[in-house]
């Protein structure tokens, strides 16, 4: 008897093992299973009666989705005060690749019945079955995307996925993390069938009927060879590698482990025999797990973002309370994507501006965006049907039916409040009303509603139908019933939230505008501005910080910076960048990539390039400072106000902090978020690196009280490894 497997065998000797992982949403890899299939292959092995094997998933949400990545420290690494040995790690790494040989050597055929999604280890399951039949539908993928939590395939994925494919298909789809449609399977053979949904198991009983002596993989026969050539002599696959290596190397900046240790698994073990090359990939797997950086992507990318689309801060007293019509008010930038992206939801949208030809072009935005996406997932019914849920207006009254309003208008807390006293006249103040601002106190906002404990901030990002974030913002008085609400229509909307409490810039701009602030600071010490991008860029930062002040709008931040340096009086303290602001706006009339010209130039046609002025209002500095030294600066400065939200009580949990500066602006994914990344540096030398830095650059980089405490404290913001399932 098992526990996560149910054995069963027919007249015909054709065994089927149905996966029904008890517990769990979707099929996972945990230490139960291993054991379970390992038992069943010997079984299936050892009688004669049997004379193949199907497996299938017993549930309705896919057949496999991998490694159970909750569990993966616990049962790989050692307990929690115990050295790491990584000739035991090895063996545990290998554990999966151990027996997946096992499976595919058992002397008998195995076909693998896939309805749904089969993803990373549940994919490598299937790569070592002897054949694989994919139920066809619209919402199936298959693929390894474990580079994308700072893993890679080490169940074997990395060997049998260029064995069938080839070397250059396999390294470009593993290292993008590149999931499938069945009928892309099938046509690079990753697939060997594809049938009517709802029939893999019969045709994969049908297979093994009619193939009883198909148990031997094709890399295990005498003359095999892998597709396009392999080793070190071969011309194809030594330049694959020549290309590859560059390429990942400036994709990454050095600064992630696992897309070397796959090049490195893949251009190894192409070379080697099946059983030594499983051995190669595990090597480096264990290499992989034994450095923090995988297990903090793996906690932030994964298991903690999972848990806050799940509804991680969600109070749990409160009814579901989905949104059915949605009174979107602005039919700007962010209000009409806003209003795609609950239209494809399923939501009806109300989308207020103050005329006609402003609400239609907010509906013409979302045409434009859904028209890129047909033959995409999109098809022309699908996209008429998803617009047909957007109605423009341009009375208050035709809001009326709505259950949940989102404001996006012009940043000015005067326009803000006339909509939304305007909006409460008609809807009543009983209605949940969100703001979608960047830097506006919510507070202060919700005076304007009767009701401020109905009132919440709901900040989305631009283009809002790509970015993944959503970042709640809980007024002085937001209730939990707001709260609810606005988590439901970000779980509507299939997107990450964090939930924040109320100050200027919040969470995601306050830490976010640290970057380019620190950048135009280097700029105006006459520190080379192309040593400032390249270090933005190679610390893992999307894009450098003057260029990210041109894309959101160099006069937008004169904007904040006024308004600031307005509310806080004697308060505020003014830096170095202000002063390069005020010139590029008010002086030169450079806003950015707006109008063509900011810290770039915007040649039409031509390519963007660092503008030739700056070193005339800004001269270079004398000597200039290595990369190392403009990189810890502008991680530094981010880390410290990370920091500083978090004492502050404007983040409640780190979790979060990690979250939204990876989803929200972009932080060094490699790191796990500044949280996690503090916990990796070790929170000593993170203090003693923010002294230095504040006795050489200024006060800003002054560690908070709380951060010294911990680190006298030999505190982390995480626990170690094993201690939170102990």
């Amino acid at each position: 008897m098992t526990e996560t497997i149910c054995f069963e065998c027919d007249g015909d000797g054709i065994a089927t093992l149905t996966i029904d992982v008890p517990g769990q949403s979707m099929n996972v890899i945990g230490a139960q299973f291993l054991a379970d299939l390992e038992a069943l292959i010997d079984r299936i092995a050892a009688d004669d009666a049997v004379k193949g094997a199907v497996i299938a998933s017993g549930k309705a949400s896919g057949f496999m989705a991998g490694m159970d990545l909750k569990a993966m420290e616990t049962m790989l690494l050692p307990e929690p005060g115990k050295p790491l040995d990584m000739a035991t790690l090895f063996t545990r790494c290998f554990e999966l690749n151990r027996i997946l040989r096992r499976l595919e050597t058992c002397g008998k055929p195995v076909a693998c019945a896939i309805e749904g999604t089969c993803v990373g280890g549940g994919f490598e399951l299937a790569l070592a079955c002897h054949r694989r039949i994919v139920g066809d539908n619209a919402k199936t993928r298959i693929g390894l995307p474990e580079i994308l939590v700072g893993l890679f395939p080490g169940g074997g994925g990395s060997q049998r996925f260029p064995r069938i494919t080839g070397v250059q298909t396999a390294l470009m789809t593993m290292l993008q993390g590149k999931l499938l449609r069945p009928a892309e399977g099938a046509a690079l053979k990753l697939i060997d069938e594809v049938v009517p949904a709802g029939t893999a198991l019969d045709a994969a009983k049908a297979w093994i009927a009619a193939n009883p002596a198909a148990s031997t993989q094709p890399w295990d026969q005498k003359g095999y060879k892998v597709p396009g050539g392999a080793g070190s002599m071969n011309a194809n696959f030594v330049q694959t590698f020549m290309g590859a290596v560059p390429m990942t190397i400036k994709q990454t900046q050095r600064n992630l482990h696992a897309p070397i240790a796959l090049l490195s698994a893949v251009y190894e073990g192409l070379q080697l025999p099946m059983d030594r090359a499983i051995r190669v990939e595990s090597k480096y797997f264990a290499r992989v797990i034994a450095d923090p950086q995988a297990r903090a992507m793996v906690r932030t990318l994964f298991v903690n973002k999972q848990a806050a689309e799940r509804g991680a801060r969600r109070p749990a007293n409160i009814a579901p309370a989905p949104t059915k019509r949605l009174a979107m008010l602005g039919a700007g930038m962010m209000g009409a994507g806003i209003a795609t992206v609950a239209a494809q939801a399923g939501i009806e949208v109300m989308l207020l501006d103050r005329d006609m030809a402003s609400a239609e072009k907010g509906k013409a935005h979302a045409q434009a965006v859904l028209q890129k996406r047909i033959g995409r997932g999109m098809t022309p019914e699908k996209m008429a049907e998803t617009l047909a849920r957007i109605t423009p207006v341009t009375e208050v009254e035709a809001l009326r039916g709505c259950d949940f309003v989102i404001e996006a208008v012009f940043e000015d807390p005067a326009i803000k409040a006339e909509i939304t006293k305007r909006v409460e006249a008609v809807l009543g103040a009983d209605m949940i009303f969100g703001s979608n601002t960047s830097t506006l106190p919510i507070t202060g906002l919700a005076r304007n509603w009767s009701r401020p404990d109905n009132f919440i901030g709901i900040h989305f990002f631009s283009p809002v139908e790509k970015m993944p974030l959503v970042e709640i913002i809980l007024g002085r008085n937001t209730g939990s019933q707001a709260i609810a609400k606005a988590l439901d229509f970000v779980a509507q909307i299939r997107k990450t939230p964090i939930v924040v409490n109320d100050g200027r810039g919040f969470y995601t701009s306050r830490c976010f505008s640290t970057y380019v602030a620190e950048g135009t600071e280097m700029l105006a010490e006459g520190i080379n501005p192309a040593l400032i991008e390249n270090a933005g860029r190679q610390l893992g930062m999307p894009v450098g910080p003057l260029a990210v002040s041109d894309e959101v709008s160099i006069e937008l931040g004169h904007k904040i910076l006024t308004a600031t340096r307005r509310e806080m009086g004697d308060a505020y303290a003014p830096g170095k960048a202000d002063a390069v602001i005020e010139k590029m706006v008010v002086e030169l009339g450079r806003m950015g990539r707006k109008n063509g010209k900011g810290y770039y130039d915007y040649p039409e046609g031509g390519q963007k390039h660092l503008w030739p002025g700056l070193g005339d209002h800004w001269p270079r500095a004398v000597p200039q400072p290595d990369v190392a030294a403009v990189k810890e600066r502008l991680l530094y400065r981010q880390l410290i106000e990370c920091a500083r939200c978090l004492e502050e009580g404007v983040l409640t949990a780190p979790e979060d902090g990690d979250i939204g500066a990876i989803f929200g602006w972009g932080f060094a994914p490699w790191t796990g978020g500044p949280f996690s990344h503090m916990d990796t540096l070790g929170l000593p030398q993170v203090v003693a690196t923010l002294d230095r830095l504040a006795a050489t650059h200024g006060k800003r980089f002054t560690p908070t009280a709380q951060l010294r405490a911990m680190a006298a404290e030999g505190g982390r913001f995480y626990p170690v490894a094993g201690k939170a399932a102990a």
